[in-house]
C-alpha cells in the first residue's frame, strides 16, 4: 500500500497555499469573526486531554495530576470474582459503561493515527498516549475469557440516585458481562476497535504492548463476529442509558477495518465490506448520511476509512453525502443539518457540540484525503468553524471548554468536580474544583445557553464529548499551533477549603460543669475520602480549679444525650505546669464520609463537671472554649478544637506547651526487605513507612555487622552492584525523615553468583500465563515444546521444570486441564530443592506418558495447560518466581522453563 493508505500527512504546496486563503464559504450561516490564531490550540489540546485523567476509576497512578481525585471504585469486579478496577466513569456520574467508553478510546487512538504530529508538537504526545493506555489496559482486564468480556459496571439507576464523589460511593456496583449465550457483537466489535486501533499507535513505542493489544482485538472480533447479537439486549441495564440503536453491523465493519490496518490481513477487509451490507439504508437503499460517528453508529468512520483504502464508489459516495448533509446540502435533494445563527451545526440538542465535534474531526480527515479542491476546502472550513465556534467565537463570546477562554462553563453537571458532601446539587452552591478541559453539552438552536449544575442535557460532559473535540484540536495545532505551547505550570494548584473539622456549640452550663454539642465534619474533597479514624481534642485550663484545692482527677467526663459513635477520654495532660488539660473525642469505627447528610457528619455531646456543689468552674479561660456558639447559637466551625485523622492532626489549633500531637515522628523500622543475588549484584526491596522521605542502605560482609551506607534512594526497592560472586553480603535499611531515622531492618543477606548460560538445542519451550493474578492460590501455566531438528523425538524421554516459591511448605495438587497430545498423557511431580535458589525452593517437573507419541521434526505439542496448588488452597506469592511471567500472555520462547532429554539439560536455564 501507500503511503495515503495509512494516512495522508502531506498536501502539494499549491493546495496547502489554496486553503490557507480559503476564509469560508458563503452557504455556511454565522461566518467567524475571531481567526484561527486567536487561540493557544497547545493549551486547549492539554486541558482535553487533562479531562480523562479527571474520570478515571480504580488505583490511580504516581503521577496523577489532579489533586482532587484518589482511587475510587477499588472493589469493581468483587462481585464477580474478576479484579475489574480502572477505566472511566462516563460522564457527571459514576458508571463504567464499556459501549461509549470503547468508541471514545477509538476515536482518540485514530486521532493519534492521523495527527501524531499535532499532538508532538503541542507536547501532548506523552499525555494522549497514558490516557488511552488507562482504557486499554482496562478493555484486557475486562476480556477475561476468549468469548467473554465485562462491559458495564455499576447500576445506571443506582448511580443516578445519589450526587456525590467517586472516591466515596456507597451504593453496590454489580458488573455485566456479554459471553456466547449473552452476545454483544457491538460491545465487542468496538472493544475490539479500540484495542486494535491502540496497537497501532503504540507499535514503535511498546511493540510488546501492541502486541497483546491486538491478541485481544483478534479475539474479541473474533466472539463479536461468530456469537452475533444486541449487547444491549443481553446488559439490559445498559438500555435506558445506552442503548443499541443501530445494531451491531457498524461495529462488526469498523473492528474488521482497524484489525485490517494493525495487520494488512486482507480477511478483515473482506470482513469490513461484508458487513457493510448489512447497514442500515433509507427508502432509496442509501446508508444513512443524517447524523455522523457517534457512540452508537460507527459506520461513518467505517465508510470514510473503508472509501480511503479501497477506492470503492458505494463508500467514496456514501462519505461525500454526509459531509454536503453538514456543509453545502445534500445534491440533488438540498438536505442539510440545521444552523444556529452563530454558525453552530445543530444536530440534536443532547449533547449538541459532540456531534459536530465529532463531524468536525471527520471533516478534518475527508479534508486532509479528498483530491478535489472545492470538496477539500468545504471540509475543511466547515471543521474550523464548529471548533472555533466552541473554544468562544460564537453570539455568546464564551468558550464552551470548562477553564479554557473567555466565560467558560462553572457549573457543569458533574459529581465529582462539584464536590458535594450533602447528596445535594446546591451543596456547596459553586464547583469545589475546575474540570479543565471537559467539552459540555452546548447551546440550543438559537444559540441560547444557561450554564446550570441540573442541566444535564446542555450542561453534562462525557468521555465520548471530548473525543472527536481532541481529535480536532490536534489538526487545529498542526494547522494555526505553529510556535504554541502548553502551559508551564497546569495545572495551578487550588485554593483548598478546610476539609475536617469540628462545630461546636455550648449545650448547658452550670456552676460547676459545662455540655458541649459538638458536630464532626468530613467534607474532604482533595480528594474526598472516608475515615474510620477520626477524632478531637477539646482542651480546658484548670487553673482555678487548682486555686479551689481540686485537680484533674476531680474532673469527670461523660459523654451523654446525643452520641453517633464517640468515646470521650478522662482529662490528659497538656502542659501540667500550666494546667492545661484536654479530653480526648473519639470516633474510632465509625465511617465519616462526605456522602449524604447523616454521613458526613456525626454529633456527640459530652459534659465536662466539676464536684457537685462546687463553684469555681471558669469557662472563660479555656482554650476551646473560644469562638464556640454561645448563647443559643447553634454549632460553629471552632479553630481551637483541632482534629485528628489516624492521628494526624488535619485541623485545627492546639494550645502552646506540652508537645504537638499530630506532628510528624521518626518512622518505624522498614518491614518485608527481601535481597535477591544477581552475578555481581543484590537487588533489595521492602515495604513503603508512612512518613518516611527516603530510606538508608546499609552493607556489612559479616552478619551483625559493622554496616556501611552503601546508598539511600526515596522508593522501595535499591539494587547493590559491583559485588563479588561467591562473597555473602548482609544488609538492613533504615528509614528516615526530617525528624530522623528509624531502628535497622531485619537483616538479610544474599550471595551473588554467576547467572547459568541457557542451553539451546534442538527442543524448545515456548510459555504464556493467563494468571495475572500473582496472588491467587493457584499457578497456572501454559507451554508448547517445540522440535526445532531433524530428527523425531519421543516425548516419554523429556522431561520439563517449573521452578517456583512455594510460601509455606504443603502438599500440593497437579492438574492437567487440556492438552494436544492428551491430558492423561501428562503428569506433574513436585520437587523440594536442597537449598533455597534466587526465586524458588521447590519446581515442578512435567513428564509424558508413552502414548504422549513423538515430537516430529518441526513440529510442537501444540498447548499443555497446567495448574497446581497447596492442599489448603493457601496462596503462592508468584511475584518473584523464577518460572514466572505475568506478562506473557502470549506464546513466546521462555528459557526460565528448563527441558531435559534423556536426563541431560537441553534448553533454558536453572536459578
Amino acid at each position: 500500500m501507500g503511503k495515503w493508505f495509512r494516512k495522508s500527512s502531506a498536501l502539494s504546496f499549491c493546495i496547502l497555499l489554496a486553503l490557507t486563503s480559503y476564509s469560508g464559504w458563503s452557504s455556511l450561516p454565522g461566518k467567524a469573526s475571531a481567526a484561527a490564531s486567536d487561540y493557544n490550540y497547545a493549551e486547549a489540546l492539554q486541558k482535553s486531554i487533562y479531562f480523562y485523567e479527571t474520570q478515571r476509576s480504580g488505583e490511580l497512578p504516581d503521577n496523577n495530576r489532579v489533586e482532587w481525585r484518589g482511587d475510587s471504585g477499588m472493589q469493581d469486579g468483587a462481585d464477580v470474582g474478576h479484579d475489574l478496577t480502572g477505566g472511566w466513569y462516563d460522564a457527571g456520574d459514576h458508571v463504567k459503561f464499556g459501549f461509549p467508553m470503547a468508541s471514545t478510546a477509538t476515536l482518540l487512538a485514530w486521532s493519534v493515527y492521523e495527527y501524531r504530529e499535532g499532538y508532538e508538537q503541542s507536547g501532548q504526545l506523552d499525555e494522549i498516549l497514558d490516557n488511552i493506555r488507562w482504557a486499554t489496559d482496562y478493555f484486557m482486564k475486562a476480556h477475561t475469557a476468549p468469548n467473554e468480556l465485562w462491559g458495564q459496571v455499576g447500576n445506571g439507576t443506582a448511580d443516578h440516585n445519589w450526587w456525590g464523589p467517586a472516591e466515596v460511593m456507597p451504593m453496590q456496583r454489580p458488573a455485566y458481562k456479554i459471553d456466547a449465550a449473552h452476545p454483544g457483537s457491538d460491545l465487542a466489535g468496538e472493544t475490539a476497535a479500540a484495542l486494535a486501533a491502540a496497537s497501532i499507535i503504540f507499535k514503535d513505542s511498546d511493540p510488546s504492548y501492541s502486541a497483546e493489544l491486538l491478541r485481544h482485538a483478534k479475539e474479541l472480533y473474533s466472539f463479536a463476529d461468530q456469537y452475533r447479537g444486541k449487547y444491549s439486549d443481553s446488559i439490559t441495564d445498559a438500555t435506558q442509558f445506552y442503548n443499541s440503536w443501530s445494531g451491531y453491523a457498524d461495529e462488526l465493519s469498523w473492528g474488521a477495518v482497524w484489525l485490517y490496518l494493525a495487520t494488512q490481513d486482507q480477511n478483515y477487509l473482506d470482513k469490513a465490506i461484508a458487513a457493510s451490507d448489512l447497514w442500515g439504508t433509507n427508502q432509496q437503499g442509501q446508508w444513512d448520511y443524517k447524523w455522523t460517528h457517534a457512540w452508537d453508529d460507527k459506520h461513518y468512520g467505517a465508510q470514510l476509512l473503508l472509501a480511503r483504502i479501497t477506492g470503492d464508489p458505494r463508500f467514496v459516495q456514501s462519505t461525500e453525502r454526509n459531509m454536503e448533509f453538514w456543509t453545502t446540502g445534500v445534491s440533488g435533494t438540498g438536505e442539510k443539518v440545521s444552523y444556529t445563527p452563530g454558525g453552530l451545526a445543530h444536530l440534536d440538542q443532547w449533547g449538541a457540540l459532540r456531534y459536530s465535534a465529532n463531524q468536525a474531526f471527520l471533516a478534518f480527515v475527508y479534508s486532509d484525503w479528498v483530491s478535489d479542491a472545492a470538496k477539500k476546502i468545504n471540509a475543511r472550513s466547515f471543521a474550523e468553524q464548529q471548533i472555533l465556534y466552541m473554544l468562544g467565537d460564537n453570539p455568546r463570546n464564551s468558550s464552551y471548554v470548562i477553564g479554557f477562554g473567555d466565560n467558560s462553563p462553572q457549573h457543569p453537571h458533574h459529581r465529582t468536580s462539584h464536590g458535594s458532601w450533602a447528596d445535594s446539587q446546591s451543596v456547596p452552591a459553586n464547583h469545589r474544583h475546575v474540570l479543565y478541559g471537559a467539552l459540555v453539552g452546548g447551546p440550543s438552536k438559537t444559540d441560547a445557553y444557561t450554564d446550570s449544575i441540573g442541566d444535564y442535557v446542555s450542561n453534562e460532559v462525557a468521555t465520548d464529548y471530548n473525543a472527536g473535540f481532541t481529535g480536532a484540536l490536534a489538526k487545529m495545532m498542526l494547522l494555526h499551533g505553529a510556535g504554541q505551547q502548553p502551559l508551564s505550570s497546569f495545572p495551578a494548584p487550588e485554593t483548598r477549603e478546610d476539609e475536617m473539622f469540628v462545630e461546636a456549640s455550648v449545650n448547658a452550663s452550670g456552676s460547676n460543669f459545662i455540655e458541649i454539642r459538638a458536630l464532626l465534619n468530613n467534607r474532604s474533597g482533595w480528594p474526598a475520602r472516608a475515615s474510620e479514624n477520626m477524632s478531637f481534642k477539646y482542651y480546658l485550663d484548670l487553673s482555678e480549679a487548682v486555686a479551689a484545692g481540686y485537680g484533674p482527677e476531680d474532673i469527670t467526663v461523660t459523654a451523654g444525650g446525643y452520641n453517633q459513635g464517640a468515646t470521650v477520654s478522662q482529662l490528659q495532660p497538656h502542659d501540667e505546669a500550666n494546667h492545661i488539660y484536654y479530653t480526648n473525642v473519639d470516633f474510632t469505627g465509625t465511617r465519616i464520609y462526605p456522602g449524604g447528610q447523616s454521613a458526613y457528619r456525626k454529633e456527640v455531646q459530652f459534659r465536662i463537671a466539676g464536684p457537685l456543689n462546687t463553684n469555681f468552674w471558669d469557662n472563660s479561660n479555656d482554650f476551646s472554649y473560644q469562638g464556640i456558639g454561645t448563647n443559643s447559637a447553634g454549632p460553629v466551625k471552632s479553630a481551637n478544637i483541632p482534629v485528628f485523622d489516624a492521628g494526624v492532626r488535619v485541623f485545627g489549633e492546639i494550645p502552646p506547651g506540652g508537645g504537638n500531637p499530630g506532628e510528624p515522628q521518626v518512622p518505624v523500622a522498614p518491614k518485608g526487605v527481601k535481597a535477591t543475588p544477581g552475578s555481581g549484584t543484590v537487588d533489595l526491596s521492602w515495604n513503603a513507612v508512612s512518613g518516611a522521605a527516603d530510606y538508608v542502605i546499609q552493607r556489612s560482609e559479616a552478619s551483625g555487622g559493622p554496616y556501611t551506607t552503601v546508598g539511600s534512594v526515596t522508593g522501595t526497592s535499591f539494587s547493590d552492584s559491583g559485588l563479588s560472586n561467591g562473597t555473602t553480603y548482609f544488609y538492613v535499611v533504615m528509614a528516615r525523615n526530617q525528624v530522623g531515622s528509624s531502628l535497622p531492618s531485619v537483616q538479610v543477606s544474599a550471595t551473588p553468583r554467576e547467572i547459568p548460560i541457557p542451553a539451546e538445542g534442538d527442543l524448545r519451550v515456548q510459555y504464556r500465563t493467563n494468571d495475572t493474578n500473582a496472588g491467587d492460590n493457584q499457578i497456572r501455566a501454559q507451554f508448547k515444546i517445540v522440535n526445532t531438528g531433524d530428527e523425531d523425538i519421543s516425548l516419554s524421554n523429556v522431561k520439563l521444570r517449573y521452578y517456583y516459591t512455594i510460601d509455606g511448605d504443603k502438599a500440593q495438587q497437579f492438574h492437567c486441564d487440556y492438552a494436544a497430545i492428551g491430558s492423561g498423557n501428562v503428569s506433574g511431580s513436585f520437587v523440594k530443592l536442597d537449598s533455597p535458589l534466587p526465586g524458588a525452593d521447590y519446581y515442578l517437573e512435567i513428564s509424558f506418558g508413552p502414548s504422549a507419541g513423538t515430537l516430529a521434526p518441526g513440529a510442537d505439542t501444540g498447548e499443555i495447560q497446567i495448574r497446581f496448588n497447596k492442599t489448603d488452597w493457601t496462596n503462592f506469592s508468584e511475584g518473584d518466581d523464577y518460572s514466572y511471567d505475568g506478562t506473557r500472555q502470549s506464546y513466546a520462547e521462555w528459557d526460565k522453563t528448563p527441558l531435559y532429554l534423556n536426563g541431560t539439560l537441553v534448553w533454558g536455564a536453572e536459578p
